[in-house]
């Protein structure tokens, strides 16, 4: 996603104001605009559509919502990922919920996905280290045009999907290429390969 506009405000300003609109998020008080590519979404599309059809074929209490934030306490920050997979049983214990599609622990969440654009900063850095102080034990990064840094994609960079797993509090990163299986913890059985992916965009 490409960021457009920068303007500070509270979280509650944030939800009042664009909390049904999905082209926001709110980073340490700063309105990020968001301008999704068409083929962002193709891209994340293709991999819901994917992650849907496991969770019925394993028969998984799991869902991926149409819209959902999640907010970190304590702070003015609200993300609004691309994919968010949420374990339906956990969702009693969010206090938004009823309300509003807003969670606010990791514990209702298996898995959250960034599609990376030109915000390729945000996903490997910001998210990567707040996805793991919220104890989400699963974050791919999906990197379809190959943008992040060298330091995240190797040299020479390519496409590329980081699988981030939880491991004492700390994410460990599993680097996916060309047809090599994603190997998911959240979806064991799950076969699908970057190519595949990519491939539909």
């Amino acid at each position: 996603m490409v960021q457009l506009v920068r303007q500070t405000l509270s979280f509650d300003e944030f939800n009042l104001r664009y909390g049904d609109d999905s082209r926001y998020e709110l980073i340490d008080g700063e309105l990020i605009e968001m301008e999704p590519t068409g083929l962002h979404e193709q891209v994340a599309a293709f991999i819901s559509r994917k992650l849907n059809v496991e969770i019925d074929r394993s028969s998984l209490d799991y869902f991926i919502p149409h819209r959902c934030l999640i907010k970190l306490l304590g702070t003015e920050t609200a993300f609004r990922p691309d994919i968010i997979v949420l374990e339906r049983t956990q969702l009693e214990n969010e206090p938004l919920w009823q309300q509003e599609p807003i969670i606010t622990f990791g514990s209702s969440i298996k898995l959250v996905i960034e599609v990376v654009s030109t915000n390729w900063q945000n996903d490997y850095a910001r998210k990567f280290e707040d996805y793991a102080v919220l104890d989400i034990p699963e974050y791919w990064i999906v990197d379809y045009l190959g943008v992040g840094g060298r330091e995240y994609l190797g040299k020479p960079k390519q496409p590329t999907i980081t699988i981030c797993t939880l491991e004492n509090e700390e994410y460990q990163r599993h680097l996916f290429r060309d047809s090599k299986l994603l190997v998911s913890p959240t979806f064991p059985e799950l076969q699908l390969t970057p190519k595949q992916i990519f491939d539909f965009v």
